[in-house]
C-alpha cells in the first residue's frame, strides 16, 4: 500500500465503539435490565455457525446477555414464526437477531417482518427501513452503519463530495445510499445494469462496495484521494490449501491512489458486530426508558 492511502481499521475502530457500549451495558445491569440479544439460528450453515460465534463472543465480552436459539434445517415458516412471536412477548429479550441465510423453504420475507421492529437490531424490518427512509430512524441495519461510522473515522466533509454505492440490496446498498444522502452527499447507486462502471467510479469521492464480486472495482478507476469502503468478502482461489478472502475492490493498486480505504478482513466485518450490539443497547435504554 502506497504512503499516500491511510488504512481504516475496522478492528481498532470497532474495538472503541466497544469499549463505550460497555459502560452503558453496566447502567443498564445496574437499572436492572440487562441487555439481551435472542440468536435464532435454522439449519447447520458453517459459516452462519462462525459467525453467530462471534457475534455471541463480543456480546459477552462487553456484559450482554445472549440466547441461542437453534432449529433444525427441517424448521417450517410457522415454526419459525411462532419462536419470533414468542421472543417478542418475552420483555428480558431487547434483540432479536435471525442468522441469515435462511433453509430454502423457509419465507425470509415473512420472518423478518414479523420480528417486533423495537427489537429488530439488524435494522430490516419494513418500519425500520421506511424510518431510515423519513431521515428518523429508530434502528441502522448494521453494515451500512459501520460504513458510515469508518467514513466518519477518515475525517472527509460529505456536504456536497460525490458519493457511489455499488450494490442495490435491502441489507446494504439502499441503507447505505440514505445515510450518505442525509450527510449531504450526492449519491450515485451503480448495480449490474450501470452501463459506465468505471466513469461512476472515477468521478467519486467516496466509493462503497458492496456487490459481492471479487475485485469488480480496478485500482486505477479510483480518483486519487477518495475514501474507499469495500464491504465485500469473497473467497477466490489462491493455489493453496486455503481459499484467499478479497474484497469487491481491488486493493493494492486501489490503495495506491485512495486517501483511505479499508482492507479485507478487518474493515467493515468487526463494524458490523458492533454496531449489531449498538442496537442492542439502545434497544434495551429504550424498553426501560
Amino acid at each position: 500500500m502506497s504512503e499516500s492511502a491511510k488504512l481504516l481499521d475496522g478492528k481498532a475502530l470497532a474495538k472503541r465503539v466497544l469499549a463505550e457500549l460497555g459502560g452503558r451495558v453496566q447502567a443498564c445491569t445496574a437499572a436492572g435490565r440487562t441487555p439481551c440479544l435472542a440468536v435464532v439460528l435454522v439449519g447447520d450453515d458453517p459459516a452462519s455457525k462462525i459467525y453467530v460465534r462471534s457475534k455471541e463472543r463480543k456480546a459477552a465480552s462487553v456484559g450482554i446477555e445472549t440466547r441461542d436459539h437453534r432449529m433444525p434445517a427441517t424448521t417450517s415458516t410457522e415454526a419459525l414464526l411462532e419462536r419470533i412471536a414468542e421472543l417478542n412477548a418475552d420483555e428480558s429479550v431487547h434483540g432479536i437477531l435471525v442468522q441469515l441465510p435462511l433453509p430454502a423453504g423457509v419465507d425470509e420475507r415473512r420472518v423478518l417482518e414479523a420480528v417486533d421492529p423495537r427489537k429488530d437490531v439488524d435494522g430490516f424490518h419494513p418500519d425500520n427501513l421506511g424510518l431510515l427512509m423519513l431521515g428518523v430512524p429508530r434502528f441502522v441495519a448494521c453494515t451500512p452503519q459501520g460504513c458510515m461510522r469508518l467514513i466518519a473515522a477518515s475525517g472527509i466533509e460529505l456536504s456536497g463530495k460525490r458519493a457511489l454505492v455499488i450494490g442495490r440490496s435491502n441489507i446494504v446498498g439502499k441503507p447505505v445510499a440514505q445515510l450518505l444522502l442525509q450527510q449531504n452527499a450526492t449519491v450515485t447507486i451503480a448495480h449490474s445494469r450501470t452501463a459506465d462502471l468505471e466513469a461512476e467510479v472515477r468521478g467519486a469521492d467516496v466509493v462503497v462496495a458492496a456487490v459481492g464480486r471479487p475485485e469488480l472495482v480496478r485500482g486505477e478507476w479510483i480518483k486519487p484521494g477518495a475514501v474507499v469502503i469495500d464491504v465485500g468478502i469473497n473467497r477466490v482461489d489462491a493455489g493453496g490449501d486455503k481459499p484467499k478472502l478479497v474484497g469487491d475492490v481491488a486493493f493494492e493498486a486501489a490503495a495506491a491512489r485512495a486517501g483511505w480505504i479499508t482492507p479485507v478482513p478487518g474493515g467493515v466485518g468487526p463494524m458490523t458486530i458492533a454496531c449489531l450490539l449498538a442496537n442492542v443497547v439502545e434497544a434495551a435504554e429504550a424498553a426501560s426508558s
